[in-house]
């Protein structure tokens, strides 16, 4: 059944956007103490776009595959700060103290940290793929019906 579900890629972008949501919001707790409902949905729609990023990317280096992941997340991040925090004022996070920041949303430390947290999410979007795959083999093609 579950098999079935993730055969399509709709299945296969759930699952990567639960995992995201999940794992990112565990990490968060692990090194904050706390997460914000906004990370969560965060974290699935990074890890959503990082998926679909690596349908087209899959045979690059490692390096310039956590470069676009690490771009998207930081993207995702800026808009999301600049709505959750500046806008609404939900103060979810601040890096004014920062060096090199930008209105108080991102920084260069955390565009770090997600260049490092890319490479364990390219690992994790190969898996998705064979799960879906059918054959037990990574496939970045549709299983034929």
């Amino acid at each position: 059944m579950i098999r079935k579900f993730i055969s399509g890629e709709l299945g296969r972008c759930a699952l990567a956007y639960s995992s995201g949501a999940v794992i990112y919001s565990l990490l968060e707790i692990a090194f904050r103490g706390f997460t914000h409902w906004t990370m969560t949905l965060t974290g699935g729609a990074c890890m959503t776009l990082i998926y679909l990023a690596e349908r087209k990317l899959h045979n690059r280096k490692l390096w310039l595959r956590c470069i676009t992941g690490t771009a998207i997340i930081t993207a995702l991040e800026f808009a999301v700060g600049c709505i959750v925090n500046r806008k609404l004022g939900w103060n979810v996070w601040d890096y004014s103290d920062r060096r090199f920041n930008v209105l108080g949303q991102i920084c260069p430390l955390f565009s770090a940290i997600w260049f490092v947290m890319c490479i364990p999410a390219t690992a994790l979007c190969k898996i998705i793929r064979k799960l879906g795959s059918g054959s037990g083999k990574p496939s970045w093609q549709e299983p034929q019906a």
